[in-house]
């Protein structure tokens, strides 16, 4: 879990556009993060095993 403070201050508009970075909105961590879900890879993970994502399901080959 994320540290609260971290959390807020991502939350600000950075001083510089370049020095913004994105975070999980669940869990808030900023790495493994995947844009077109705003998801961590972790919590994407977790939901698609759940059902909890639409049009997603894990592969079998």
């Amino acid at each position: 879990m994320a540290r609260t403070a971290l959390i807020v201050k991502t939350k600000r508009t950075p001083k510089f556009s370049s020095r913004g970075y994105t975070r999980c909105s669940l869990c808030g961590r900023p790495h493994a993060y995947i844009r077109d879900y705003g998801i961590c890879r972790l919590c994407f993970r977790k939901m698609a095993h759940l059902g909890e994502i639409p049009g997603v399901r894990k592969a079998s080959w």
